[in-house]
């Protein structure tokens, strides 16, 4: 299983300060999936940004974005996903909503969305570390099926 996970963050992209979340979601999706493969970028807001990102990353079966789906004028990577994506997957992005207003009433403030480019996933997800993890640790269960269901092996 190869998954990236892309960090969506102007400061963070600078130098200004470590990223944080991106580490933090990729340990916690080693945590569920020690075998995995996990490639790690890091990239400023915007959407030619994140849609280069995407790009680079067309081995992976699945793609975690951290960052940049608020509702911030810099906040474009739900914007990005969509040029990127071949088809939309509003479940994923309902599945990711629904659970995190469990942990905050501010997960409404998440644009984020969930999409496919050929088999391969593209999951946005909030920017911080603690969104980060949760959100890793609730899509990981689904990596397995979902590729599955992708290569066309059914339910």
């Amino acid at each position: 299983m190869k998954i990236a996970v892309i960090t969506v963050s102007d400061r963070a992209s600078a130098g200004v300060y470590e990223d944080a979340s991106g580490p933090a979601m990729v340990k916690a999706i080693l945590e569920c999936w020690p075998q995995a493969s996990v490639d790690t970028e890091i990239v400023p807001d915007g959407v030619e940004p994140v849609t280069s990102a995407l790009g680079r990353h067309t081995g992976a079966d699945w793609i975690l974005t951290t960052g940049g789906t608020g509702p911030s004028p810099r906040d474009l990577t739900p914007e990005a996903t969509a040029v990127y994506c071949d088809r939309l997957m509003p479940g994923l992005a309902e599945y990711c909503r629904a659970c995190s207003l469990e942990e905050t009433p501010n997960a409404v403030f998440s644009r984020g969305i969930a999409g496919m480019k050929g088999t391969q996933y593209i999951v946005n997800c909030p920017g911080s570390v603690k969104a980060a993890v949760f959100h890793a640790r609730i899509l990981a269960p689904l990596f397995e099926h979902g590729m599955e269901m992708a290569a066309g092996k059914g339910h």
